[in-house]
């Protein structure tokens, strides 16, 4: 066990980890994209949207399941006290977040999407300001500005926002990434009542079978599987499972900050990842402006952590 520890603390191997999480988490965008494409989901048919991501998560759910049961050598159940805590995440974590973040996708381009959804971070530090009293210093402040200025950036266009930003689009995925915030904020109020990957798994499944429901009460239909879009779902729910397994193993035996400071290549990845997949220009000056912004802010936002607090980890 001590080996295993310290394989666990030794700064390269957390490094490596910690770079495979942002990856999948990076991939997300373009894999959702590329779904839309190999089950032919139109950017109109928001149903279908919803059911996609609802398969997505249902599946990612069944995934963490396995892996706890796995880790724990036994079935677990939420307990008691906190099932309508659970429930309640469900909801906003998965099901109101990944409305948001699957429809506004499909009207944004993956750069820009990544760049945008790095902000949720932001958005956990100011909830929590409010929700839990958790006091915003000034190298907390620092780095929101610069995060939030990146948002922006990649917003603007030679006429303002004009053109450049869309309710259903932009719009929707600033939304989800306030959903995340805040779900990040309000977990932290229970989570020391049960084990993480206990409480993560039920909320992915309960999350994800609402946006079944709601995906097929409202007529979406997800047609085209195939050996090679099957193997991208199950790929998509990887992403959930396996990269918070991973986070969450890295958290269990290192300081926050020491993990969350790698947390900056996310959007880096999933820039890098949109250009290649989905065949976008990245190599604009105000992506990169605004990729340099978000990540700054992020660097700064994670640096000098007390060992004591966890976070939630990053997500998509």
């Amino acid at each position: 066990m001590n080996e295993k520890v310290n394989k666990l603390k030794n700064p390269w191997v957390v490094c490596i980890l910690a770079l495979i999480c942002t990856f999948l988490w990076g991939s997300a965008i373009p894999s959702v994209k590329t779904g839309y494409q190999m089950f032919s989901i139109r950017g109109d048919d928001t149903a279908s949207q919803i059911l996609f991501a609802g398969y997505r998560f249902t599946l990612a759910g069944v995934l963490t399941f396995i892996i706890s049961c796995i880790i724990d050598k036994k079935v677990r159940l939420p307990k008691r006290e906190i099932w309508g805590n659970v429930v309640i995440l469900g909801m906003i974590q998965t099901t109101i977040q990944y409305v948001f973040f699957y429809i506004g996708l499909s009207n944004t381009a993956g750069v820009k999407g990544a760049i945008i959804t790095a902000s949720n971070s932001f958005f956990s530090i100011l909830i929590a300001h409010f929700m839990i009293k958790e006091r915003i210093t000034l190298r907390k402040s620092i780095g929101c500005i610069l995060g939030f200025a990146g948002v922006i950036v990649i917003n603007l266009t030679q006429g303002g926002f004009a053109g450049g930003f869309s309710f259903n689009g932009e719009g929707f995925l600033i939304l989800s990434c306030f959903s995340y915030g805040f779900s990040a904020v309000y977990v932290k109020t229970f989570v020391n009542k049960d084990k993480a990957f206990t409480i993560t798994a039920y909320q992915l499944l309960i999350g994800g079978m609402i946006l079944i429901a709601i995906g097929l009460g409202l007529g979406g239909e997800v047609h085209g599987f195939t050996p090679k879009s099957t193997l991208l779902m199950v790929y998509m729910a990887i992403i959930s499972s396996v990269a918070f397994s991973l986070w969450a193993l890295l958290l269990q035996y290192n300081s926050v900050g020491r993990v969350s400071i790698y947390g900056f290549t996310n959007p880096v990845f999933g820039v890098l990842l949109s250009a290649v997949f989905l065949g976008e220009n990245a190599l604009t000056l105000k992506n990169i402006g605004a990729l340099l912004l978000v990540s700054l802010g992020i660097i700064i936002v994670n640096l000098q952590m007390p060992a004591s607090k966890i976070e939630a980890p990053e997500r998509i």
